[in-house]
């Protein structure tokens, strides 16, 4: 078993349904959720005229490898609706992996940990609420630390 973090987003339609609906199929499909953050609130990232995002950090244990691990979040999103538009656009749900393990890996496909954590108050914020002390393996700072030293002036609010 491997122990992964994996941001949900969406701004799009009944979003606490959407984040509920991908948290469902992520236990049927790929693993059990051992903790969730809060669902925080935030304006859009990117492009910046549109509707603002819910998003949630779980941490989640998969037998999965990084490859179908992949694999599984884009067939759910698909499966709830997701029609990838534009880059950075509205969506009616995205499953970013932020973590697996502590492993990097740079593939045409996919690169963990996910680029852009140090530079997203958005995903920092809900992952220093699960998972404060956890190291990323490229930059070897904690998430807490990430979060200090983040830059992002998007406020992030807690809605539950």
């Amino acid at each position: 078993m491997s122990q992964c973090h994996l941001l949900l987003g969406t701004n799009i339609g009944d979003k606490k349904h959407n984040l509920l609906q991908a948290r469902e199929l992520i236990i049927a499909r790929i693993g059990k959720i051992i903790k969730p953050s809060a669902i925080y609130q935030t304006s859009a990232w990117g492009k910046e005229d549109q509707d603002d995002f819910l998003n949630q950090v779980l941490a989640i244990e998969t037998e999965q490898s990084p490859e179908v691990l992949l694999g599984k979040c884009l067939d759910i999103e698909k499966d709830l609706g997701r029609v990838r538009f534009e880059h950075w656009g509205e969506r009616l749900i995205d499953i970013d992996i932020l973590y697996y393990g502590d492993q990097v890996i740079t593939s045409q496909r996919l690169t963990v940990p996910h680029p852009e954590i140090q530079n997203r108050r958005f995903t920092l914020v809900p992952l220093v609420e699960i998972a404060p002390e956890y190291k990323h393996p490229k930059m070897n700072q904690t998430n807490k630390d990430l979060l200090g030293l983040c830059t992002d002036p998007l406020e992030v609010v807690k809605i539950e």
